[in-house]
């Protein structure tokens, strides 16, 4: 891993990335009034066919050092990523604000979405797993993630970004 700290001309430290996964590995609340500011979202840009990017608020799961995230793969995000997998994730903690960029990939391992779906459970979304083994279902979820059946992706990251929001501040960038 290679480090740049973007804001020693402020003469702020270089970031630990392990803080940054010590924080994430706490989970990323996203029901109203469970985190702050209010919530966490996560937002998720991929690339349209012309070039232009597209924006949306997604869920997402930290899991072992990756992000995982679903939607259709008819949505226009799903079609994106079908079509180019590069992409960045941003969201926002009490602490830092943080943007990971890399490829999203399908899961295709039914133990793998089993799990996802259980962790998506109890965080409280009722996600529960298709008779594909490696779709989800659910009673709901967000408008922007389409009907279902819904995929889940896996974003390790390639590159991150994250601006410390608590003193001594500070700005880091990873390339992994």
């Amino acid at each position: 891993m290679d480090a740049t700290n973007l804001a020693d001309l402020y003469g702020t430290p270089l970031l630990d990335w392990q803080r940054v996964e010590n924080r994430l590995d706490r989970g990323l609340e996203q029901a109203p009034g469970t985190a702050g500011p209010g919530r966490h979202t996560c937002w998720l840009a991929t690339i349209n066919t012309d070039g232009s990017p597209h924006v949306t608020g997604i869920g997402a799961l930290w899991v072992s050092g990756i992000f995982y995230f679903e939607t259709g793969e008819r949505t226009r995000k799903g079609r994106n990523l079908a079509r180019d997998p590069r992409c960045a994730l941003s969201v926002a903690t009490d602490e830092f604000d943080l943007v990971v960029e890399g490829e999203a990939s399908l899961v295709d391992e039914p133990d793998v979405v089993a799990d996802l779906a259980a962790r998506w459970a109890a965080d409280g979304w009722p996600a529960s797993v298709d008779d594909t083994g490696v779709g989800l279902t659910a009673e709901f979820s967000a408008p922007s993630a389409g009907p279902p059946p819904w995929r889940i992706y896996r974003l390790p990251p390639r590159r991150a970004t994250a601006l410390l929001a608590v003193p001594p501040g500070g700005a880091t960038r990873w390339r992994f």
